[in-house]
């Protein structure tokens, strides 16, 4: 793979053995070393839970630089995608690793759009779910069952991967829609193929058969950018573990499946709706902000926390949130719409980053502090927040997963543990128990 070279050796002394271990350097360059061959010549591993300071692949996909605040897609700043790229564009670019011809996108934004619909057997599938299912259980479930009506998932070869990859963009699209019209009693909406791919999701959501429904562009360019700022974000906790199920060569399907369950965590993909929730609640109460500010810097006492600030990776702001920062006053200025949430973000926003606590600990604004406010406006439902991170996260997943395939360094994931547990010990008859 081009892209790194190895730069020396570095060297680990233990007791009295000295152990080289190759050190190479990325394409932006940072430094990795190896220590593939550790245990089998020391009998020692490293220990690092939450694997904050372990490289787990080679990637050409996405670069982040958490001290500046950079994010780019194949070289590619997010500012510069975001401001003239589409999703599909971002997706294909992710996926295939260069920005597609006119033909390319075309060809792929067809193919998409034909396999947008799902199998009229799996609309069954939604009744026997209970109307409190949150929508996340619904997706995860439903694509890890379209293997069951794709068997050529389990194909490798290279124009099955790119039929099931068009059907998994398409239909996630569809899935999720129908979650949400499950969820509210209303009759599923189908997609439209002379829609582009955001307005058909638009469409799927909130249409009703008794009336015309005219998708507002404002909230669909709104919802592309949302997308295509949720595309990719390196190794993070879905992603990785989307590498991980694949890694056993579990099938497309099954392994994105996986990384949606990731996502369902709160500290994860639920940050956003964490973030409307705690706005709305000073706005309710009608809390000074400056008094609530105090009240997250007294947190062992109060038990608050500011959501939505400070991130694994970022250490200065998340390039993301400034962009939808800007996206929703350009949006709720548009629908001449005014919200009281996106006054209180501001003022949290002024207020922390002007105090030493804050500025010290180096706690940003992240992509989940506006990025809630903005799903809202364009009337997408709170328990359907994750849900939107997923669709737009589908692309990256995918890029993830398909290179892990196909680079000549594919292992099954398989970390090591320090045993901590009772040496040897006795089993004792049931009886005998107390």
């Amino acid at each position: 793979m081009s892209g790194y070279k190895k730069i020396g050796e570095a060297e680990l002394k233990i007791e009295n053995k000295v152990i080289k271990l190759p050190l190479f350097e990325g394409a932006e360059k940072e430094h990795a070393i190896d220590i593939g061959n550790l245990r089998s010549e020391t009998g020692s591993i490293t220990m690092d839970p939450g694997y904050g300071n372990t490289g787990s692949c080679f990637s050409s996909i996405t670069y982040i630089d958490g001290e500046k605040g950079i994010l780019k897609h194949r070289g590619i700043p997010i500012e510069e995608l975001a401001e003239k790229s589409s999703f599909l564009e971002v997706s294909y670019l992710l996926i295939y690793g260069h920005l597609p011809g006119k033909k390319e996108l075309n060809d792929f934004t067809t193919s998409v759009t034909r396999h947008s619909m799902i199998h009229e057997d799996m609309k069954r599938f939604f009744n026997n779910y209970p109307a409190t299912a949150h929508p996340m259980s619904i997706i995860s479930s439903m694509i890890c069952s379209l293997s069951s009506y794709y068997p050529d998932c389990f194909n490798s070869d290279p124009a099955s991967v790119d039929l099931n990859i068009a059907r998994l963009i398409a239909k996630v699209n569809t899935i999720a829609a129908f979650s949400y019209k499950k969820s509210i009693g209303q009759p599923f909406i189908g997609p439209i193929n002379r829609l582009s791919y955001v307005e058909n999701f638009l469409h799927m959501m909130f249409a009703v058969p008794a009336e015309p429904y005219t998708v507002e562009p404002v909230f669909a360019k709104a919802l592309e950018l949302f997308l295509i700022l949720h595309a990719d974000h390196e190794q993070n906790c879905s992603t990785s573990t989307v590498r991980m199920v694949g890694s056993s060569l579990a099938n497309l399907y099954a392994s994105i499946s996986a990384g949606i369950c990731a996502l369902w965590g709160p500290l994860h993909g639920g940050a956003n709706q964490a973030v409307i929730e705690m706005l709305t609640r000073i706005e309710k109460e009608r809390m000074d902000v400056k008094d609530f500010v105090q009240q997250v810097k007294d947190n062992k006492k109060s038990g608050i926390r500011l959501m939505g600030f400070g991130h694994r990776v970022y250490k200065s702001f998340d390039p993301r949130a400034k962009i939808l920062k800007k996206a929703c006053d350009d949006v709720l200025k548009k629908i001449g719409k005014h919200t009281a949430l996106l006054d209180i973000a501001k003022r949290l926003e002024e207020t922390a980053l002007k105090d030493s606590y804050f500025i010290e600990r180096k706690l940003y604004p992240n992509v989940d502090f506006y990025s809630g406010i903005l799903l809202q406006a364009i009337g997408i439902p709170v328990n359907m927040f994750t849900v939107m991170f997923a669709i737009g996260r589908m692309p990256g997943w995918i890029a993830q997963w398909k290179e892990m395939l196909e680079s000549p360094d594919l292992k099954i994931g398989r970390p090591r543990q320090i045993y901590t547990g009772p040496v040897t010990q006795p089993y004792v008859p049931i009886d005998q128990r107390i």
